[in-house]
């Protein structure tokens, strides 16, 4: 094996992350893009655990959390500076905030969408719950266009799919939410050509398939 191998999905937010750290780290990789379904002996032979995204390196580690994929990637190039290089207590706060939003707003994003898709009498109160926290991040985004400043972050690439769900649960509500801030960030991040090669849609992959090579080349 002589280039890392990604098993991905596309639309899974932890599998998204990897994606843009990838790209934005520009590092290329073998993609493959699985059938949750029908998942591959050859991913769960290195990650039994069965959920995406799974990074095999080419001397044969395993990386198996998104975060961490995309500190892996960053840490081999980080030709943006999103982790803020020049402010060695910024990092720390990215990743805190990370964990944050990981455990508190995801949690709450997934009963929002349960609650929404089942048609539960509870789902106001589980928005609510979502835009407790989004209020913390609106907020610095009326002090700065992205979340630890002026340029974009880690932090902004590794909660935006989350938030990008949140987005779509009920889209006529959000078009009328009390974040004006968010949603200007949000467009910000669908108009970067990055995202959108990071949102392609690639076949299903299967023993047989030719490589699909991914990443910033």
């Amino acid at each position: 094996m002589t280039m890392p191998i990604l098993y991905s999905l596309r639309q899974c937010p932890y599998a998204m992350r990897s994606r843009l750290g990838i790209l934005h780290a520009q590092q290329t990789v073998v993609l493959r893009d699985i059938d949750m379904k029908n998942k591959p002996e050859e991913m769960l032979s290195i990650s039994p655990k069965g959920t995406v995204p799974v990074l095999q390196l080419s001397d044969g580690k395993v990386i198996d959390e998104s975060l961490d994929v995309m500190i892996w990637a960053l840490t081999q190039s980080d030709p943006n500076n999103l982790f803020y290089s020049h402010d060695k207590q910024k990092l720390p706060q990215m990743l805190e905030l990370i964990h944050r939003s990981d455990h508190e707003f995801v949690d709450a994003l997934q009963k929002y969408r349960a609650a929404s898709r089942y048609h539960d009498s509870n789902k106001e109160e589980c928005r609510e719950r979502c835009c407790e926290w989004l209020m913390e991040i609106e907020h610095v985004l009326t002090q700065h266009t992205y979340i630890m400043g002026e340029k974009v972050s880690l932090v902004d690439y590794a909660i935006l799919p989350f938030i990008r769900q949140f987005s779509r649960v009920d889209k006529k509500w959000y078009a009328q939410a009390p974040l004006p801030y968010l949603r200007a960030w949000l467009v910000n991040h669908y108009n970067d050509p990055t995202f959108s090669k990071a949102m392609f849609t690639y076949p299903k992959w299967h023993k047989d398939a030719d490589d699909i090579i991914f990443g910033d080349f």
